[in-house]
């Protein structure tokens, strides 16, 4: 009996459902995107009222809504990665563009607020040479600011083309992180700086933050926390009512949570030089 070869399957076409999937995170990345574009306008705006003459409750309002702006956009920049995890729809293409994306809303948009909210103000009340000269380094901390995160961001780009490590770790401050920092202070802070020992104080602060994000320091990643599982109630009502504080007292809580995860990277660095462990694997270097 004569054997029947059997036919070959046609190959697949990607339909418009599998397309959308792959746009889908992408179209967060332009959300992403749009916040950033919006924070600066609106930071020019604040201070264009200030440079004018116009009441600092005129300004702050400004501020703040760059400052809420970022933080849209940290969750817009949260959802976009694991959305295109969980769809399996990951591409070269959304990896370039996520951080193209991120070096302008979190590099360029928070270090102009950095300096249009803690540093200019500033300089329009006093006028002494001391003052003065807080200008010239204003520039050069919120540009080191900018500079550390584009360099976290390719330091990210080449690490994602050699074999993956633990995961659970970021090493260095990512780049959302260090700009939720800053939002998150002018969100609680609302009025714009005017002297100039609270404006050194925040410049430190911008420094600070740019070393953290190019430092070997460990962060956590939660990138192992699977959504897709069960899980118990009491998490659940966590969530809930972290949420809940949140939208009732977004300054305190926003500025908790944002300090105490810049925090955590130097604070298990001197837990680790104190109390000696194992060697644990190789962190990924993730934006």
């Amino acid at each position: 009996m004569e054997s029947v070869d059997p036919v070959p399957e046609p190959p697949r076409k990607r339909g418009p459902v599998r397309r959308g999937l792959y746009v889908l995170p992408s179209l967060f990345t332009v959300g992403t995107l749009i916040c950033g574009y919006y924070a600066i306008l609106a930071t020019l705006h604040g201070t264009q009222m200030l440079a004018q003459g116009m009441s600092a409750d005129l300004a702050l309002i400004a501020f703040d809504s760059a400052a809420k702006a970022i933080g849209y956009a940290v969750v817009f920049d949260g959802l976009d990665g694991r959305i295109a995890r969980l769809t399996n729809a990951t591409s070269d293409f959304g990896r370039e563009f996520d951080s193209l994306a991120d070096v302008i809303t979190f590099g360029v948009a928070p270090a102009f607020l950095a300096f249009a909210w803690g540093i200019r103000p500033v300089e329009e009340i006093a006028g002494s040479m001391l003052v003065q000269h807080l200008r010239d380094v204003g520039w050069v901390a919120t540009f080191a600011f900018v500079i550390c995160g584009a360099a976290r961001l390719a330091r990210f780009n080449i690490q994602t083309v050699r074999p993956a490590g633990d995961r659970r770790f970021f090493v260095g401050l990512p780049i959302p992180a260090g700009a939720g920092v800053v939002a998150a202070v002018v969100h609680w802070a609302k009025y714009p700086v005017n002297e100039w020992v609270y404006a050194v104080v925040w410049l430190v602060i911008v420094v600070v933050l740019a070393f953290l994000m190019v430092s070997r320091m460990r962060y956590y990643s939660f990138k192992t926390l699977d959504l897709r599982r069960p899980r118990s109630y009491l998490l659940i009502v966590l969530i809930g009512v972290v949420l809940y504080l949140i939208v009732e007292f977004s300054e305190p809580v926003l500025l908790t949570i944002a300090v105490t995860y810049a925090v955590s990277g130097p604070i298990m660095r001197l837990t680790s030089k104190i109390r000696p462990h194992p060697p644990t694997p190789k962190e990924v270097h993730a934006a």
